[in-house]
């Protein structure tokens, strides 16, 4: 018993006096602290857009307890930098501890509104500094970010924050329909996107009947996020997109994605919504694009019998969340088209349509969770609520196209036999290994020339670097000099690659002619 007291009073001494203790001894900093790095950069903004939160770690590597007198922006208060030191935000702190041996984080953030500073291209270069201490024990950080400019287009908020919604004929009666989808429709003179300036678009950016949405040449478009395109009844959008010298800059391309510019968000999928082809809409042209890091990457609907629902040709679409293009009962043509890295399908035909895709590169090599569908999904039947099928007609056709991916097969066909489903793969490289019979029917007859026409299967297609989206194909693909009369028939359809190399003579299958791989 006498022990146990002798421990608790013993124990109670030791916390009365370090709760008593006032101070630790701290000195003052001597001009030697140590940072993770000599300059933050904070990656490229729109203007009046917060960033994301950067970090700098402040070490003390000395055997002293030390306090820093000061830590401040140069700017001081009119600093466009914020900062927040042990969970206080401000631009300038005093008497901060730092123990021995120990570090110390510094979080810090930015908006800028270019209009407020120098004149400029539409970009500026903003900079200050984070400064420690004074006199002979000064440091400091470089602060940098590039700030650019760029078109906002967003919906209106009324008196009490309500953001205004779309009305737009849904049902096909031929009068508006009041939505829940956050936007408005663009004004005659936001018509043409050029090439002069980002466009920041929150919300849907919808297209009113019977007019035209243009994005010229090397225009740069990008969407917040649960935000997109809505080109509505008898309305269109044209890309027009052209050839790059550059294909790091793609300087004549139309560049689609999210607005977020960090480096850490150039592949996130699922950004923003998508580019909605409303049924109704038509003349309907992509040409020379990238569309990227969106939920669905383009969604057309209806028109099935409208060849000029959708031309899509020169472009890739990657890191969709969901599907690369999702078409309901719709119609497509596409030539010299990459889809890849979908989370369910890279191209989804369901409700029946027509599509037909030549030289194209449709492949799925998402690994950033399970996913459910092929690279190609097709069905032709539609699903109501209670799971009651109402069937619809489907054509179908692949020429010179590679299907590819990291799970097998990547192809599903899901046929309901009120309807016609037609298709036809020919001349395709296609993954499709059924080992176990799990695919019965007459639809997965590969030996079926009706169907299969001269196709391959499960040869290594060669890609370059197919998890991150670089689909060209080397040498040793096995889709690779494949001329002969059927080859040649489409390949004459579609005379260059999509970097613009010929391949009448020995065509490859897929957007991509081969090259000769350079060693790393």
């Amino acid at each position: 018993m006498k022990k146990i007291l002798y421990f608790v009073f013993t124990l109670f001494v030791l916390v009365f006096w370090s709760s008593c203790r006032e101070d630790f001894d701290f000195s003052p900093s001597t001009g030697n602290l140590e940072f993770s790095k000599d300059t933050v950069y904070l990656d490229t903004v729109f203007t009046n857009i917060g960033s994301s939160t950067y970090n700098l770690k402040v070490y003390n590597r000395s055997n002293d307890d030390i306090v820093i007198p000061t830590l401040r922006l140069g700017q001081g208060e009119a600093s466009n930098y914020r900062l927040n030191v042990d969970g206080m935000a401000g631009k300038e702190f005093q008497n901060i501890e730092l123990l021995a041996k120990d570090s110390m984080y510094v979080f810090i953030e930015t908006t800028i509104d270019i209009e407020a500073l120098a004149a400029s291209d539409n970009q500026f270069l903003y900079t200050d500094v984070i400064e420690f201490d004074s006199g002979s024990n000064y440091q400091k950080v470089d602060l940098v970010t590039l700030v650019k400019d760029a078109v906002f287009i967003y919906p209106s908020k009324d008196a009490n924050g309500v953001i205004e919604t779309l009305a737009f004929d849904v049902d096909g009666d031929g009068t508006p329909d009041q939505t829940e989808i956050q936007g408005r429709f663009l004004e005659n003179d936001e018509l043409t996107f050029t090439n002069e300036k980002p466009y920041v678009i929150y919300g849907y950016a919808a297209v009113n009947e019977g007019e035209t949405l243009t994005m010229e040449a090397g225009a740069r478009v990008h969407f917040h996020a649960n935000s997109g395109l809505l080109i509505t009844n008898t309305a269109s959008l044209q890309i027009n997109g052209a050839l790059s010298t550059d294909q790091d800059i793609l300087e004549n391309e139309v560049i689609i994605q999210g607005d977020r510019l960090e480096p850490l968000y150039e592949d996130i999928p699922g950004q923003w919504g998508t580019i909605w082809l409303y049924s109704g809409s038509t003349n309907n042209s992509i040409d020379f694009a990238t569309i990227k890091n969106a939920t669905v990457g383009v969604l057309t609907e209806g028109n099935q019998n409208d060849a000029n629902k959708l031309n899509i040709t020169n472009s890739k679409i990657y890191n969709s969340s969901n599907f690369g293009i999702l078409a309901r009962a719709s119609a497509i043509t596409g030539e010299n088209l990459v889809i890849n890295n979908s989370g369910q399908s890279s191209f989804a035909g369901t409700f029946g349509g027509t599509y037909n895709f030549t030289h194209c590169t449709i492949a799925n090599y998402w690994d950033s969770s399970f996913r459910q569908f092929p690279s190609v999904f097709l069905n032709n039947y539609l699903l109501d609520e209670n799971e009651n099928a109402t069937p619809n007609v489907l054509d179908a056709n692949f020429n010179n196209c590679i299907i590819y991916g990291n799970d097998n097969p990547e192809i599903i066909l899901d046929e309901n036999d009120g309807a016609d489903f037609g298709f036809k793969f020919t001349n395709c490289l296609i993954r499709f290994q059924d080992n176990n019979n799990n695919f019965p029917g007459d639809n997965y007859n590969l030996s079926n020339s009706e169907l299969y026409d001269n196709c391959i299967f499960n040869s290594d297609p060669d890609f370059k670097l197919p998890f991150e989206n670089d689909l060209r194909i080397g040498e040793d693909s096995g889709a690779n000099n494949l001329g002969n009369d059927l080859y040649d028939f489409f390949a004459a359809q579609v005379p260059v690659d999509i970097l613009n190399t010929n391949r009448t003579t020995s065509p490859d299958l897929g957007a991509y002619q081969h090259i000769v791989f350079e060693e790393d």
